[in-house]
């Protein structure tokens, strides 16, 4: 089947009209068991006075959200604007330096808020993983650098290395290991990058410049190397049409989808529901199952704009930063389940694709997703909760290669050419209507807990079957179908179809001349044959 297969309009107006109204049906149920226990004893925690605009108590489950857009708001808003100051001046007097102010203001910065012995330590990491990238043995570099990133990860050297921390506030422990876990992981890439450079070595101050770029210094995202020595070290500083109205227009979608999402905190208590686990034994099923939906969408929506906010920043420096993640309301296959691109295009970049190949061989794949899961989990840090979600997923990703080897033998493509692409379009939304609902179930995992996931998966399959396990995978099967009309229609724009040839000007026989035998039909080539989904 062809990505471009078209239904009829009436049928996809049916898939969206039927989403639409089981998204409101869901949110209301959500909505009414916030507002039914508002003043609940296990909420007062979390749940704290709001807006006084509404009268309403605010959901503040999320540190990570409260922390960057509310208590310490004032503090990162003061350090990138500072970053963006000098930067516009250092780019108007002398750009041919401005990497180097770049390192210069983001060293400041790290010194000001960690203190000296931090930066210390901070830059004998540096120096390490320089000096190993000299040797240029790859695999030296990569093992190298994981002992050092299990370094954070392990006792007794955390608490070690922690005491290098000056102070004791609030955003001490984060900074921390964010500082520290994307710097190990940005020195793995120059020492990778290193041993494929042919001629030389990149030097030690091009390592600081990339390390101690302040919008990513602590929370990424991370670029690797090899792009990020292209763009800061770039002369032509021209922007392209419309650029700067793009950049702004950018900044203000991110302000406005913070105060919506401020908004609903106050009416949805999404964050603070699923850690009450006797309060969620007596929902409803689709309340239970609204709130694995939303709880994702939200963390997809969160490290959209925590990553577009500093992206904004990095594009004001001429830099193009890895795209947003692409959202879970549009993922139906686990090999584009991601919810940060940075470390995604890392892990594909140097473990994915390089032993993967082109993804085609079920041994390749299977070393590779493993090599790729063990460093993630590595990454997240080794828990229950990581190493259950690494396996599912890496499950996941493997059995979607294994199926789609399985029914690309014989009887089957067969009978999926013998039926209309249409046809096989609803087929296989079908299929992936199950794998959306895999990819959800896995991935609650680490963003809530093994107990929320067990019950989601227990109501869904066994105790809502057959009623709630048919409705919800008929409105998620209208999802995917919404999603696939919406990739086909960027196919188009993307690569639309050729146009058919003018036909020849009819010329008038000669009078003489025999009259020439119709000449046979010539098959016409579908060009969304052509092209796999």
């Amino acid at each position: 089947m062809g990505i471009k297969a078209a239904l009829p309009k009436y049928e996809i107006f049916f898939y969206n009209t039927v989403l639409c109204l089981a998204m409101f049906w869901a949110a209301s149920w959500i909505f009414e068991v916030s507002s039914s226990n508002v003043n609940r004893k296990t909420f007062k925690t979390s749940v704290k006075p709001g807006w006084y605009y509404f009268g309403r108590k605010m959901d503040t489950a999320d540190f990570e959200w409260m922390m960057w857009f509310s208590t310490y708001r004032d503090h990162i808003l003061f350090a990138l604007s500072g970053h963006v100051l000098f930067a516009k001046i250092c780019s108007m007097l002398a750009p041919q330096y401005r990497s180097l102010v770049y390192m210069m203001y983001g060293l400041l910065a790290v010194w000001t808020s960690m203190g000296w012995t931090y930066v210390t330590l901070i830059l004998s990491h540096c120096i390490l993983l320089y000096s190993i990238s000299l040797v240029k043995i790859r695999w030296l570099c990569f093992i190298t650098g994981l002992c050092t990133l299990a370094t954070f990860k392990c006792e007794p050297f955390v608490s070690w290395q922690a005491g290098f921390v000056e102070g004791d506030f609030e955003l001490r422990h984060v900074l921390f290991y964010g500082g520290c876990g994307f710097t190990i992981m940005r020195c793995m890439s120059f020492a990778l990058e290193n041993c494929e450079r042919k001629d030389g070595n990149y030097s030690i101050l091009e390592l600081l410049k990339y390390n101690f770029y302040l919008p990513f210094f602590y929370f990424g995202p991370i670029m690797t190397f090899d792009k990020f020595y292209v763009q800061a070290n770039r002369s032509d500083l021209t922007r392209k049409e419309r650029e700067m109205w793009n950049i702004s227009l950018q900044g203000g979608i991110h302000l406005g989808v913070i105060i919506v999402i401020d908004v609903l905190f106050h009416f949805m208590y999404i964050l603070t529901i699923p850690a009450d686990m006797k309060l969620l034994k007596h929902l409803s099923d689709w309340a239970l199952v609204g709130l694995a939906y939303f709880n994702l969408v939200y963390d997809w929506v969160k490290a959209a704009v925590m990553f577009g906010v500093i992206n904004t920043v990095s594009r004001l420096d001429h830099l193009d930063p890895p795209k947003p993640p692409k959202c879970i309301t549009m993922l139906y296959v686990f090999a584009e389940t991601h919810f940060d691109r940075g470390i995604n295009d890392w892990l594909c970049k140097y473990v994915y694709d390089y032993l993967g190949g082109k993804h085609d061989n079920v041994v390749e794949e299977l070393i590779a997703t493993l090599c790729t899961f063990a460093v993630t989990i590595l990454w997240l840090g080794p828990c229950q909760v990581v190493m259950i979600w690494a396996f599912f997923n890496c499950f996941g990703l493997n059995f979607e290669l294994w199926t789609a080897k399985f029914f690309a033998m014989e009887p089957f493509t067969s009978f999926e050419l013998a039926m209309s692409e249409a046809m096989s379009r609803r087929i296989r939304a079908v299929f992936n209507s199950f794998n959306f609902w895999s990819i959800v179930l896995y991935n609650i995992l680490a963003l809530n807990s093994l107990d929320f996931a067990k019950l989601v998966t227990k109501r869904l399959l066994l105790k809502g079957f057959p009623i709630t396990t048919i409705i919800v995978m008929f409105v998620t099967y209208c999802l995917i179908q919404v999603i696939k009309e919406r990739e086909r229609r960027q196919a188009l724009i993307d690569d639309p179809d050729p146009l058919p040839p003018p036909p020849p000007p009819n010329a008038a026989p000669h009078p003489a001349a025999p009259a020439a035998a119709p000449a046979a039909p010539q098959p016409v080539a579908d060009p969304s044959k052509e092209k796999a989904e």
